[in-house]
């Protein structure tokens, strides 16, 4: 599986060709509040110890 850093970092890269510098800090500010909003549903959803997908 690809990095996912490595392939936001592309994105990121392509986006600021493509419409410049202004746009990037709105799209920055909505990637953290949608990585916020998943992490706080995350720990709402599966608040008991061994829930986690991640705890096999």
């Amino acid at each position: 599986m690809t990095d996912i850093g490595l392939i936001l970092l592309i994105i990121l890269i392509v986006l600021l060709l493509w419409r410049g510098p202004k746009l990037l800090p709105g799209l920055g500010a909505a990637l953290g509040r949608g990585v916020k909003e998943t992490r706080r549903t995350m720990d709402e959803k599966f608040d008991g110890p061994g829930d986690r997908p991640d705890d096999r």
